[in-house]
């Protein structure tokens, strides 16, 4: 049975889902996909996983770097997970580019090449967002695209995290 709360950060209200085995869902109020991974039985209320989310929540928006999270309860393909484990590694207040993120997927899966649209529609596919760190992840020489909380929300972040935009729509990132 899944149990839902709401947070207030300072990007909007954020919806938690945590089921049993975790945390299973987070999105920003009017996100693409925003709550569809929510079942019909899922009921308001309160779990020790949604208290330790709201937590690390807290801790992110004050502009520290969690050196831990909840218990997630990653839900999705195979090839979505493995993409979502690429994410996980990427450290707080760093980027990686889609086609940086394709490269370690193909490595991870032994191929030779991966299409950078195809992670990039794993990406987009995160019911974890902010705990799995779809945010950081950009596109080419650093422009801000794909972030289904939106790219003001996505460029709030990585600002957040220590990125300084040297336009609205791109970060100083190194060629």
């Amino acid at each position: 049975m899944q149990t839902t709360c709401y947070y207030q950060s300072p990007l909007g209200q954020i919806l938690l889902v945590a089921d049993e085995g975790g945390l299973c869902g987070l999105w920003f109020d009017g996100g693409r996909y925003y709550a569809d991974t929510v079942g019909p039985d899922a009921k308001p209320g309160d779990r020790a996983t949604l208290a330790l989310a709201r937590q690390w929540l807290d801790e992110y928006f004050a502009g520290q770097a969690p050196t831990w999270r909840p218990p997630l309860h990653i839900q999705g393909t195979a090839f979505q997970r493995v993409v979502w484990d690429q994410l996980l590694k990427i450290p707080y207040g760093q980027v990686i580019t889609y086609g940086q993120l394709a490269k370690q997927v193909a490595d991870q899966r032994h191929q030779a090449k991966m299409a950078a649209q195809a992670v990039g529609n794993a990406v987009g596919k995160n019911h974890l967002s902010l705990f799995i760190p779809c945010h950081r992840v950009v596109g080419t020489h650093g422009s801000l695209t794909g972030y289904g909380g939106g790219l003001d929300r996505k460029a709030a972040l990585l600002r957040l995290e220590g990125h300084h935009m040297a336009t609205p729509d791109r970060l100083n990132f190194p060629k």
